[in-house]
């Protein structure tokens, strides 16, 4: 294998030795990488000057603003990997569902899926049904440089929440009737959605993105054995499409304390770790061959500078023993969040972990 291969036998790209890639493959870094979950938006205001009277789902398919948008956490907080500014109902809104991102409520469906004949509207997703993400990811990828894109998706049962109940639910009672009322339905429901996940991730590999993140924001709502029988093999789905592009692939849930071991068995190279478990129990519980991202309590930052440098050192001292560590928020940046004090944390874990 030459210099300038990957272990794959492909080009190396500029991004390979990058901290962020490099701890994501478990091996020694010039300092934790950070980069945090929702750092390209409504906490910048130069994000809300860009997106001033342009609807979200308008604002994900336009290349230069994604572009833009994409590109401002990094030129701001030095982040040391970008994420690639979407939603996770672009895919099935290029695929024709009726759906809209309303204001203070997330997104909404207009006709819920809740009978077999409704799994006819979820068709395949092709690349020319999002042309727009290929566009913006080239872009991004020769602005970027030597900095990582991250491409991301919604995980099965997240999408199916959404589509089932009709839009964001706290107990997701229409769903869990589904999945135990009628397994096979929900079996072929979360299938058609991890191939429709599996395709969008590509698109974004194909196009230039260094690793991929499945958000699975609900999954939290499962015990276990349901998340066993009901979600894994879904999840797994999307994972093993993309396994032989060699990038890294990164799991999150929020309230997945339970799952954690779970979430890297569906085939997670990196697990993501909210706030609610410490990174060294977070490893026990994953288990050896993960690298794990996470995982300071996005609240912590309006405490001011003391108690964040604080919080953060007890987030590095409890990741000292992990086998690759990626810093990050236990869940995405809020909107009310002072920009300079996300800047400030990442100077301070860059400093605080250099070798």
């Amino acid at each position: 294998m030459s210099a300038n291969e990957a272990p794959t036998g492909r080009p190396q790209s500029k991004t390979y030795d990058s901290a962020f890639l490099k701890a994501c493959r478990r091996e020694e870094v010039p300092h934790t990488p950070v980069w945090f979950m929702r750092q390209a938006g409504r906490s910048l205001p130069e994000y809300l000057k860009v997106r001033e009277g342009i609807p979200m789902l308008d604002s994900c398919m336009m290349p230069e603003l994604v572009k833009e948008i994409t590109l401002q956490p990094v030129r701001r907080h030095q982040v040391d990997a970008a994420i690639y500014f979407s939603d996770i109902v672009v895919p099935l809104k290029a695929i024709g569902i009726d759906l809209d991102i309303k204001p203070g409520v997330g997104p909404v469906v207009a006709d819920p899926i809740r009978t077999r004949a409704d799994l006819d509207r979820l068709r395949d997703l092709t690349p020319e049904d999002v042309w727009y993400v290929t566009e913006a990811i080239g872009m991004l990828v020769e602005e970027l440089g030597e900095t990582p894109l991250i491409g991301f998706a919604g995980a099965p049962f997240t999408l199916a929440s959404y589509l089932v109940e009709g839009g964001p639910s706290r107990n997701h009672e229409n769903t869990k009737a589904m999945m135990y009322g009628d397994p096979q339905l929900w079996a072929d429901l979360v299938d058609r959605l991890a191939s429709i996940t599996g395709d969008f991730l590509k698109v974004q590999i194909e196009a230039g993105a260094s690793a991929v993140q499945l958000f699975d924001s609900w999954v939290g709502a499962l015990s276990p054995a349901d998340y066993v029988k009901s979600v894994m093999p879904a999840s797994a789905k999307v994972f093993d499409a993309v396994a032989s592009y060699d990038v890294p692939r990164i799991h999150f849930g929020v309230g997945t304390g339970e799952l954690l071991g779970l979430l890297g068995q569906a085939g997670a190279d990196v697990v993501g770790v909210d706030w609610r478990v410490p990174l060294d129990e977070a490893a026990r519980r994953v288990g050896p061959g993960k690298a794990l991202q996470g995982n300071l309590d996005p609240a912590v930052l309006f405490a001011g500078p003391e108690a964040v440098m604080a919080k953060t050192d007890e987030v590095l001292q409890a990741a000292k023993g992990l086998e690759g560590h990626v810093f990050n928020l236990g869940h995405g940046v809020l909107p009310s969040m002072d920009p300079d004090a996300l800047s400030r944390l990442v100077e301070y874990v860059h400093t605080r972990t250099a070798r």
